[in-house]
């Protein structure tokens, strides 16, 4: 039977987002698979941690694609990415906190590209008048990603229902960054 890569790199990620101190025998056993088997895929954790670095932007990339953050009101785009999201939000949840220990002073282009993305999304509800602009669209971008993880973990805990995932992101993302009527 032919090892499936990416759901390898799902799991491994469901794991370590629980325990981030898992070792690759734990890792080959949440993913059903035998410990020579990952390590043929994987020489070590630094570049299992590549892989499924490399597989969040992929998966980010096309559901920003999906949710076409160009087209209409920017809370309605919104609420599509992160909808787009959910899937993969353990590895994202995963990503968020594991990335710092590998970039040093150099970002990887993808998250770059990335975050541009999406805080290019913000700038637009903030120059049509939708979101606030004292809030940088770097710093909405960073807020987006953290509600992203910690709402993946909570549902992963079974402290939040899954089908909440969506509405308690954005809700309150856009409690805090919408424009206010004055």
């Amino acid at each position: 039977m032919a090892m499936d890569r990416d759901q390898v790199l799902r799991d491994a990620a469901a794991l370590l987002s629980r325990k981030s101190t898992a070792t690759m025998d734990e890792v080959a056993k949440a993913a059903g698979i035998g410990r020579a088997t990952l390590h043929r895929h994987f020489a070590g954790r630094d570049a299992l941690v590549r892989a499924l670095e490399d597989l969040g932007i992929r998966q980010f990339d096309q559901a920003i694609d999906r949710a076409r953050l160009d087209a209409g009101p920017v809370v309605d785009a919104l609420r599509r990415l992160v909808a787009e999201i959910e899937p993969n939000a353990q590895l994202l949840a995963f990503l968020v906190t594991e990335n710092q220990l590998f970039e040093g002073d150099e970002v990887n282009e993808g998250w770059a590209r990335l975050d541009a993305r999406v805080a290019a999304l913000f700038r637009r509800g903030q120059e049509a008048g939708e979101l606030r602009i004292d809030l940088s669209p770097a710093w909405l971008t960073e807020a987006l990603y953290g509600l992203i993880g910690t709402c993946a973990w909570a549902v992963m805990d079974g402290r939040v229902a899954t089908k909440d995932f969506q509405y308690m992101i954005t809700e309150l993302l856009l409690g805090g960054a919408r424009r206010s009527e004055k």
